[in-house]
């Protein structure tokens, strides 16, 4: 498929999957118009990379349905200035629509092979404000925290402690949190009044895999 037919299904995608459904914010939705979500996914998936679906990466890992990535990126409130950690990295696909929106990117996965993947693809886009690296991502990232916003990909039983600890004042922390199977999207807001909690509706995430997270599983740490 020639780039403009790209350009065109990513247009669709916006107005029809996201705006559609209330996310509305200028910068987010110009951040999804221009991010190539096709190149996150094998090629033989790419006619269906604009699709209202989530979609396979390897290692049964998911890239998330474009409406919920629309919709986290939104709750997250960024400014140009802002410093975000991921924990997820997957695909690499949300790390560059945030890499759109922020001054710098730091992005956790624990398998180190999506990382690789990941960074290869951000590479050839020209993406140089993500870091990431490989380890357990409930831990965050602390020697860069502060962090002005803080967004976990993946379904966790409990908010990660040192996560909200890795929060800039006034920062926002966008996570899924349920069972295994589904979590209500919540917001941790740092306020000068402690910490608030917002709630966005159900959704369904792969699990979170770390100390703070499913299973406690001891996973690779290297950086870039």
């Amino acid at each position: 498929m020639p780039e403009d037919q790209f350009a065109a299904a990513r247009d669709r995608m916006v107005e029809q999957q996201i705006r559609a459904r209330g996310v509305a914010a200028p910068r987010v939705l110009a951040a999804l118009r221009q991010v190539p979500r096709h190149r996150f996914v094998p090629e033989h998936l790419w006619s269906q990379a604009y699709g209202d679906y989530p979609l396979p990466i390897g290692e049964d890992q998911t890239i998330s349905q474009p409406y919920i990535v629309g919709l986290m990126t939104e709750i997250l409130e960024l400014k140009e200035t802002d410093r975000v950690l991921e924990v997820g990295t997957g695909s690499g696909y949300q790390a560059a629509v945030l890499a759109e929106l922020a001054a710098a990117v730091f992005s956790i996965d624990r398998r180190g092979g999506l990382a690789d993947q990941a960074r290869s693809i951000l590479d050839s886009l020209g993406y140089r404000n993500i870091r990431i690296r490989v380890g357990d991502g409930t831990l965050g990232w602390p020697e860069e925290a502060p962090f002005d916003g803080i967004i976990v990909t993946a379904g966790a039983p409990q908010v990660p402690r040192p996560l909200v600890e890795q929060l800039a004042a006034g920062g926002r922390l966008v996570i899924p949190v349920g069972d295994r199977f589904t979590q209500t999207l919540t917001c941790v807001r740092q306020t000068g009044e402690g910490l608030k909690y917002e709630y966005y509706g159900g959704c369904r995430f792969v699990r979170l895999i770390g100390k703070y997270g499913w299973d406690g599983g001891e996973v690779e740490a290297r950086s870039d």
